[in-house]
């Protein structure tokens, strides 16, 4: 259009309305949703660690579902998720205490229950026993039966005779039990540590045992002095034996060489006598032979 000539519709042209205020409402809006996305994502998304399965937990209530190893989504806020451990596990009780029949008071130090819970049994024993359920099957049953056995038995029993027996005998009650309450959950082993008793007492356990060092060396000793006495009196039974079979062979050889000499002796004997007797009648014959001639 050339250049002083007013443009028809000019007076009729209206200004466009702003556009930044709605462009930043949008943005705003979006990175709303954005980040409400990546919250729930974060919260519905979890990992269960290998040897575990986890239980989920909707509004208090325990689901009948579980998952395996690996990444899984939930309904966030609303459902939450327990990592279940299935394979071999060590659970360690401490400080026990222990009163003995003699109402000695003692300790025992550490006790290892290595346990292992099948994953058919997971939503049972989680269902009857919360997910800790270690603390009322293994704890407390640790600290019952240990105070049942030591009520029972005197100190000496419980730190020298039985100590040997503690851990099968546990193992067992605490299988027996497990079996009646919450099958699946198996104890693969207990380990028992020594007690703690107190002081005094145990300077007297120390002197006692030394006691007894001392005699088991004494009796080994002995032991060594009457096997060094039993070899000697074999030894001079051989030799003796020995010494009469050689007096009894040079005594035989000596009768044998008796005898050998006296028929030696007959038959020398007998040979002069046959001697002397053919000598006789050879010279009786020969005077025999000559009394006719003297005659004539």
């Amino acid at each position: 259009m050339p250049d002083g000539q007013d443009h028809p519709n000019d007076g009729n042209q209206r200004p466009l309305p702003p556009q930044a205020p709605m462009n930043n409402a949008t943005g705003t809006i979006l990175l709303v949703i954005v980040a409400l996305i990546g919250v729930i994502f974060q919260f519905s998304l979890h990992r269960v660690d290998e040897g575990h399965i986890a239980v989920y937990y909707r509004g208090g209530a325990l689901l009948q579902s579980t998952s395996a190893p690996g990444f899984h989504f939930m309904l966030p806020f609303i459902t939450n998720y327990v990592s279940i451990q299935v394979t071999t596990q060590t659970d360690e009780v401490k400080d026990i205490p222990c009163g003995t029949s003699g109402g000695v008071m003692i300790y025992f130090d550490r006790i290892e229950v290595v346990n292992r819970l099948s994953i058919d049994s997971v939503l049972d024993v989680v269902r009857n026993f919360t997910p800790d359920y270690d603390k009322p099957l293994i704890f407390d049953k640790v600290h019952h039966e240990v105070n049942q056995f030591c009520s029972t038995q005197n100190l000496h029993s419980v730190y020298i005779d039985l100590f040997d027996q503690i851990d099968e005998n546990l193992k067992n009650a605490l299988q027996q039990d497990l079996d009646n309450n919450a099958p699946g959950l198996n104890i693969v082993g207990v380990r028992v540590t020594k007690p703690k008793i107190p002081e005094t007492i145990r300077r007297n356990y120390e002197l006692m045992e030394a006691e007894r060092t001392k005699l088991l060396i004494a009796t080994e000793k002995q032991k060594v002095i009457e096997k060094e006495a039993e070899t000697e009196r074999k030894r001079a039974i051989i030799d003796a034996k020995k010494q009469a079979e050689v007096a009894n062979i040079t005594y035989s050889q000596m009768i044998m060489e008796k005898d050998s000499q006296r028929k030696m002796s007959e038959i020398e004997d007998a040979t002069n006598l046959a001697r002397r007797k053919s000598q006789a009648d050879a010279e009786y014959y020969a005077g025999k032979q000559a009394a006719p001639r003297t005659l004539r």
